[in-house]
């Protein structure tokens, strides 16, 4: 009797323990990659398409980050510095609204292109996934156990080769022990002189407002959002994180419109400081306290702007280091503070009316958005953790007063940071931590900034949360630039896994090589680019003048005489493959532009004449200037074949900045 109950016991552990083992959810892959930003889809497709298994892994629904989450109006600096994958992105978006490239879009436009990268690469995407822990051995990531976001207690455990984090939050940068910063840096810290504690004009509150809730009586206490605390000396280090918003996608087409409503727990009070603000500033329409960019279809992309805006200031300190509960508690006081803010423009009657006119003429859009009530489950995390990895990037970088020779990829934006506190100065209202300076131009980044230590981890990539200065990061924290990054990062990886060696020593020339030679990971000629820039493949007569600011790369070239001295610049592509490609004429914006520039084609055998007319050229959003497209070119190979433009006719100013050639 004992033996048979023992053989029982023994045949129950066994049928336990198998089907224990048959429940437990193991994956594994070559590349495990973090975060399905934007970045994040195309680090796996790349990985994909190099021939790596790959798995693509979501803590949401939805693919594509802010780019699908509401920011349409991209946010550039200078187009060149937006290559590979990324760039081909860009063309995709054009393609969808018929035009070469295009950099304003539709969330749910954004959103297809993304999925259609998934479905071209086909790897494997797990959504309402997230990060539990990491298990490391030595330097390396043995494996990440995952949970489901919905239901916490159905776990899988991921075993990678590489991984690759491209979180907006650095989550499995944080848990395989790497370190990072949150906040701002000291000046001194890195040499700085724009980082730490700011207090400057631009989004800025005028003199004079009352910041207490009783007017002229501190006793009565602040209103709410500003903060009590005293503002720290200028340069001063803190904790304090940039401000988060929503960028909002509404809508002015009746037929596609949803009324805004007054939604939960709306608190009238919150918005105040508006009331007071445009007491003291009367505004004639919106776009004082509301940045709004139309996209196609009737749409917008609505942002930041002034003093008292989208930007919930101060609410988001918990966020970079909280666990899911207090982030999830923060996006939704931001949800509500951002849809209440606009019912309060809309429907406060203390609001001046013909602003609730114009306010109530927008409206959710009834196609985007739909799983999640027509509004953005992204919330805009501008910044959060920042690595400190192999290489710190810096304003120094920026600025160009310091460079790197391991470019992975460029950066050219303003170094940019949104107020990170709203305190009370000599008894008045102000925000800190603004600034925008301005005047940046295309800069190389390290690819020893998106490697950890190589003390900490050896088999991890980190493009978003890279290792940077909050004023750095500033300049470089843009959706175009971390697709870029994303790309490297996973050529990388792969290169990493081929050489079975650590990130940090890798061939980064090999790295360099292969992102240029092969842009879009499918072995298709690459597009050939002469810039103004590029002294081998130019030459010049006449009078040109450099001019530095906007156009395409470092710099762009003007011709002011009116053809009273004759000017020309030729531009000689290197050309390997022979073929026939595409021709196109980069256009910065200029005024008293001449209304005609002629070009010249040449072959290698004739020339053909064309022109560039100045109504042709449309400029869209926030870019330096569109390519126009002046015809086919055959071109053979060698360096036999040109392009010239020449001032011969000119009424204006001509402007020399850059050719492209795609081959068809």
């Amino acid at each position: 009797m004992n033996k048979l109950f023992a053989l029982a016991l023994a045949c129950c552990f066994m049928l336990t323990s198998a089907l224990g083992q048959s429940s437990k959810k193991n994956t594994s892959v070559n590349v495990c990659v973090y975060g399905g930003t934007s970045a994040g889809v195309i680090a796996a497709y790349t990985a994909a398409k190099m021939g790596k298994s790959v798995v693509l892994i979501e803590p949401g629904e939805r693919l594509g980050g802010l780019s699908t989450g509401g920011l349409g109006f991209t946010d550039i600096g200078n187009k060149y510095v937006v290559t590979g994958l990324a760039r081909d992105f860009y063309r995709r978006i054009g393609q969808h609204y018929g035009k070469f490239e295009q950099w304003t879009f539709e969330p749910s436009v954004a959103e297809g292109i993304f999925l259609d990268y998934v479905k071209r690469g086909t790897f494997k995407v797990m959504y309402n996934t997230r990060l539990r822990s990491v298990s490391k051995s030595g330097t390396k990531i043995i494996s990440v156990l995952m949970e489901n976001s919905l239901k916490p207690s159905s776990t899988n455990s991921i075993q990678a080769k590489q991984y690759i984090d491209c979180t907006y939050e650095g989550d499995l940068m944080a848990k395989a022990g790497v370190s990072y910063t949150v906040g701002r840096e000291a000046n001194d810290t890195y040499n700085e002189t724009v980082n730490g504690v700011q207090m400057k004009d631009q989004h800025q509150f005028p003199d004079g407002i009352d910041p207490y809730k009783i007017k002229g009586q501190p006793e009565s206490g602040v209103l709410w959002g500003i903060s009590p605390e005293k503002v720290a000396a200028p340069g001063t280090g803190d904790t304090k994180v940039q401000s988060y918003n929503f960028r909002l996608c509404l809508t002015n087409d009746p037929a596609n419109r949803i009324d805004i409503t007054r939604p939960i727990n709306y608190d009238s009070t919150k918005y105040e400081l508006l009331l007071r603000y445009l007491e003291k500033k009367p505004a004639k329409d919106l776009i004082p306290f509301l940045k709004i960019d139309r996209m196609p279809n009737n749409k917008t992309d609505i942002n930041n702007n002034g003093p008292f805006s989208t930007d919930m200031i101060g609410a988001n300190y918990d966020y970079p280091n909280g666990d899911y509960k207090t982030r999830a508690a923060i996006i939704k006081a931001h949800t509500e503070y951002t849809k209440g803010l606009l019912y309060f423009i809309g429907h406060d009657p203390r609001m001046p009316q013909h602003l609730r006119d114009q306010m109530l003429k927008w409206g959710y859009p009834k196609d985007e958005y739909i799983k999640t009530g027509n509004f953005s489950p992204q919330m805009y995390v501008r910044e959060a953790r920042r690595m400190v990895g192999e290489y710190v990037m810096t304003q120094a970088n920026c600025e160009h007063k310091t460079t790197v020779d391991d470019k992975v990829g460029m950066g050219a934006y303003n170094m940019d940071s949104h107020n990170a506190q709203r305190v009370v100065v000599n008894g008045m209202v102000k925000n800190e931590g603004d600034v925008q300076l301005r005047g940046i131009s295309p800069y190389p980044i390290a690819y020893r900034s998106i490697t950890p230590k190589r003390t900490e981890c050896t088999n991890l990539l980190v493009p978003i949360c890279m290792s940077a200065s909050h004023m750095a990061y500033g300049s470089i924290r843009m959706e175009p630039v971390f697709m870029v990054l994303a790309q490297s990062s996973a050529v990388a990886a792969c290169q990493a896994i081929d050489a079975k060696a650590g990130v940090q020593q890798i061939d980064v020339k090999k790295l360099m090589d292969e992102l240029k030679d092969n842009p879009l990971v499918d072995h298709s000629t690459p597009e050939i680019l002469v810039d103004n820039d590029d002294a081998d493949d130019i030459t010049t007569t006449g009078n040109w003048k450099r001019e530095r600011n906007g156009g395409y790369g470092p710099s762009y070239l003007v011709d002011t005489t009116k053809a009273a001295v004759a000017a020309n610049i030729k531009f000689s592509p290197e050309v390997k493959t022979a073929g026939v490609y595409q021709v196109y004429i980069y256009c910065p914006k200029v005024g008293k532009a001449t209304n005609e520039t002629e070009v010249q084609l040449f072959d290698g055998s004739a020339i053909v004449t064309k022109s560039i007319n100045k109504g042709d050229i449309q400029i869209v959003g926030q870019t330096s200037g569109e390519w126009v497209n002046i015809g086919d070119m055959q071109l053979p190979a060698g360096k036999s074949a040109y392009v010239q433009l020449t001032n011969e006719g000119a009424d204006g100013i001509v402007v020399a900045d850059a050719v492209l050639f795609v081959k068809k």
